[in-house]
């Protein structure tokens, strides 16, 4: 997605080392956040066979983080506008730290959740504060240079994170198991949090700021209340509960768009929902990401329970998507500026027909499809999401103001979290549901998926022509 830059005043900048050392630790950051993002795809089956909790932690180990992060997200860049956003990225990092550490020690599928949306939340204070402290740190000729490794360093932490959580499952080390990669955190982190306490320039913030908690509270609550349903209909049955909880999210969300409407300082600017290429890319980034993050929680289930792969096994197994997606991602930087909105459907043509063909595999093969026959089909899925990931949200801003940019860009990013969380809950809930065994419930769960990224597709003619012409990665 293209990464919105904050404005800065033209001031006296750091030493290129310094520089440099300043971008490192906000890719650290950024590693550790995505990181952690990914790595129960791979791990959940086995944390739900040691602590218990079935298909309902599953779902929620994912859900959780993705949830924190994508309702705190713009919240976090307001605060770090306000009371500096040096100060914010070493609480949100030290938070984050801690928060690891309770994800390492939790005893009980209730304490893991509450400790996941932890970490999420102090991740939300973390992210939002990069881009602006680089663009204060990094001359305005120089810093492409500091932004053109975005993309790829992030694509490769998307590949390692269920590879380095797979490999410290089976691992053991030192008989910690699924732990070890929570506590990792703690060496990672904490290297991080000096360095960054070292290294990132002061600013003071503006406490003139506005900071629309109302707002915040109101999205959270809907989102929680949405996939809090979803999970526990999926778990249990649809009950009064579970149907309260949904129905509890769909009003709560109804408050929330009036709050947009009437508040002083909205999250989402109100100009941006009047304009139609931004609201519908908006749509179809929210369902495009809902469906591939179930899709790849899916992939991963079937791996591990359909197939019998251990956790380092399904890791591998999962190489040819996360190579595809970094592929793609790095082919979009050139090819954006001359297809514009085209390379959007082209993604999600070959999406589909990559979920086609893994769906075929499934349902002619079932749990006997070998470990090569996957290679194809997942290669194909992973070309497909790395072109949406690197061309959707960059087409998304081709005609908005520029005074609207931060707003959009912090509405993005959130989104593509929350849609994460929204997929993980929804297309596990299809998965848990489906009866007849592993290979059924995965046909049933890419059926679903196909069937969503093929109503993607008239939203593109709705999409703005280009992007815009200066692009920052």
């Amino acid at each position: 997605m293209t990464q919105i830059l904050h404005d800065s005043k033209e001031t006296s900048h750091p030493p290129a080392r310094t520089r440099w050392a300043i971008l490192g630790v906000v890719l650290a950051a950024d590693v550790l956040d995505l990181l952690d993002g990914t790595i129960t795809n791979i791990a959940a089956p086995t944390i739900a066979e040691d602590l218990g909790g079935g298909a309902g932690l599953i779902q929620w180990l994912g859900a959780s983080y993705a949830l924190a992060l994508g309702v705190l997200l713009v919240l976090g860049g307001r605060l770090g506008d306000k009371y500096g956003r040096r100060r914010l990225f070493l609480a949100g990092l030290g938070g984050f730290t801690v928060a690891s550490l309770a994800c390492g020690l939790a005893p009980t599928p209730g304490t893991l959740v509450a400790a996941r949306l932890a970490q999420g939340a102090f991740g939300a204070l973390v992210i939002p504060q990069g881009f602006g402290i680089l663009g204060a740190a990094w001359p305005r000729d120089q810093i492409g240079k500091a932004y053109s490794l975005f993309g790829p360093v992030m694509g490769l932490s998307a590949v390692g994170g269920p590879i380095l959580a797979g490999f410290l499952i089976d691992t053991d080390i030192a008989g910690l198991g699924w732990r070890s990669m929570f506590l990792i955190n703690l060496v990672l982190g904490g290297a991080a949090l000096l360095a960054a306490a070292r290294l990132l320039p002061r600013d003071p913030g503006d406490r003139t700021v506005s900071v629309d908690g109302l707002g915040s509270a109101l999205l959270g609550a809907t989102m929680l209340g949405l996939l809090a349903g979803l999970i526990e209909g999926s778990a249990h049955g649809w009950t009064p509960t579970s149907t309260a909880l949904v129905a509890a999210g769909v009003a709560l969300f109804a408050a929330f768009c009036r709050r947009q409407r009437t508040a002083a300082n909205p999250l989402i600017q109100p100009s941006l929902l009047r304009n139609r290429g931004f609201t519908s890319g908006l749509v179809l980034g929210i369902v495009f990401f809902a469906a591939v993050a179930g899709l790849l929680y899916v992939v991963s289930l079937f791996l591990q329970r359909g197939l019998g792969r251990s956790p380092a096994g399904a890791a591998l197994g999962l190489m040819p998507l996360s190579a595809g997606i970094v592929i793609a991602s790095i082919a979009c930087y050139r090819l954006i500026g001359a297809l514009g909105r085209r390379l959007v459907l082209i993604g999600l043509l070959i999406t589909l027909a990559g979920t086609g063909y893994l769906l075929a595999l499934v349902t002619t093969s079932g749990t006997s499809a070998g470990s090569w026959a996957l290679v194809p089909p997942l290669l194909v899925v992973g070309l497909g999401m790395g072109t949406c990931f690197g061309s959707v949200y960059d087409v998304t801003i081709g005609d908005i103001a520029a005074d609207e940019a931060g707003s959009a860009g912090g509405s993005l990013g959130a989104v593509q979290q929350l849609a994460n969380a929204i997929g993980a809950a929804a297309v596990t809930t299809v998965y848990f549901k489906a009866n007849g065994g592993e290979a059924h419930a995965t046909t049933v769960s890419l059926t679903a998926v196909a069937a969503v990224t093929l109503l993607c597709c008239p939203l593109v003619g709705l999409l703005p022509l280009k992007a815009p012409e200066e692009q920052h990665h």
